[in-house]
């Protein structure tokens, strides 16, 4: 059995924006959610902007009851089970503790680090001997598939119910595994994406690696610039995105709007070899992933509208510039459009892939192509490759047909998904 797999519900948390229609509207002006956090300052972090959203105790209490809430200290998770909860209604589905459990429903929902302030809050108990103290709630705030665990009691999900984890590539790797379910006819619908935590805890090792900006304490906005001949390092963002994806039968079924298919995608590793390392890509890995992809997905090259690329403006932007144009044997004029919503919010980690996915599906659904903030001066190495004219700088109103969405993360593996319009 291979059934067609369409994306019925949408759902994100994001620094630019929290909900659909806040996130859409963000996203089309090009605006920015990188602040500055005094806090990392006081901890003499060298970075001490970041993308954080910004979530209400108000806005928490209408995903989570107060039993949920009480002693709660898990960001990812919150912002997991907001835009996972948003997206399943977005589809047309109803959120009832008292439903009947639903064998056909299920969710991939990925995550890196999950509960690290609660994590460190247990820690200090524990070792001032207070562990009776530490609640009930340690271990599923903690534990990686906290997230998961939390949104298939929410919802009734009687299918699958796991979270997986690699690294940048989590959220991509998460659509990747959801839609394949479907396609096989192991499920009708899967809850797809994932989740990042932020703060200090998380983002201390990439500020000791020295691969965040530290450039742009005072001007925040400015600090995320991927492509960019001035890029000095990425900005930490944070977040979750959240698609609900679904059998075409399936949604035909229901009647519900399609927002588009997922024509399939390919996953793999460079092994760390060939130039790859812990936190560099394999050329040759990248290529391959990207090419099986588009293979994958019963399409040519020639066919991609729009890249939304990983680019995390640091100095692998103009590889992977040059990978994308080998794998699609296309460049200057001949290449797609291509973007990177990392310029306005940061690198959301275990989230990125998600969360930019929700860009890349919204970008189809209304035909428009979301500006790459901060990049007035472009790269030499990346003009050398492709015409500046695909770099889009301002909002553009296009015909977008199929976009590609890649990630590539640390431990070299690799993720790329085909998007089509319905």
């Amino acid at each position: 059995m291979k059934n067609r797999v369409v994306i019925t519900g949408l759902g994100v948390v994001a620094p630019n924006g929290t909900g659909l229609k806040a996130f859409t509207k963000a996203i089309k002006a090009g605006k920015s959610g990188i602040t500055h956090h005094q806090k990392l300052a006081d901890l003499n972090f060298s970075c001490c902007i970041g993308g954080i959203p910004q979530v209400s105790e108000e806005k928490k209490l209408a995903y989570l009851t107060p039993l949920q809430l009480r002693g709660f200290n898990s960001n990812g998770i919150l912002y997991g089970c907001m835009a996972g909860i948003d997206a399943w209604k977005d589809a047309g589905l109803k959120v009832d503790k008292n439903s009947e459990l639903d064998f056909d429903s299920g969710t991939i929902f990925g995550t890196g680090t999950s509960g690290i302030e609660k994590f460190r809050e247990a820690i200090y108990k524990v070792d001032d001997k207070k562990v009776k103290r530490l609640g009930s709630t340690v271990v599923v705030q903690t534990m990686a598939s906290g997230v998961s665990a939390f949104l298939g009691g929410i919802l009734g999900l009687g299918n699958q119910v796991t979270t997986n984890s690699s690294a940048c590539t989590t959220g991509t790797e998460a659509i990747l595994m959801g839609y394949e379910r479907i396609k096989s006819g192991k499920a009708k619908r899967m809850l797809v994406g994932s989740c990042s935590d932020d703060g200090p805890y998380i983002w201390g090792g990439f500020d000791a690696m020295r691969v965040m900006t530290y450039k742009h304490n005072n001007t925040p906005e400015n600090g995320s610039r991927p492509m960019s001949e001035n890029a000095s390092g990425f900005v930490p963002g944070s977040g979750a995105g959240a698609l609900v994806l679904e059998s075409l039968e399936s949604a035909l079924a229901r009647n519900v709007p399609i927002y588009a298919e997922v024509l399939g995608g390919h996953v793999n590793s460079g092994g760390q070899r060939g130039g790859g390392t812990l936190t560099a890509p394999n050329p040759k890995a990248v290529v391959a992933c990207i090419k099986s992809a588009i293979e994958r997905s019963g399409i040519s090259s020639q066919n991609i509208d729009l890249i939304n690329a990983h680019l995390t403006a640091t100095t692998k932007d103009a590889l992977e510039i040059e990978n994308w144009t080998k794998a699609l044997n296309r460049k200057e004029g001949n290449f797609p459009y291509i973007n990177s919503l990392k310029s306005m919010v940061g690198h959301c980690l275990a989230a990125a892939g998600s969360i930019e996915s929700v860009a890349a599906v919204l970008q189809i659904k209304e035909q428009f192509v979301f500006p790459n903030i901060n990049c007035e001066a472009v790269h030499p190495e990346i003009l050398a490759l492709i015409s500046e004219e695909k770099i889009v700088k301002a909002p553009l109103k296009t015909k977008i047909d199929i976009v590609a969405k890649a990630s590539f993360g640390f431990g070299d593996v690799n993720g790329c998904i085909l998007f089509k319009k319905y």
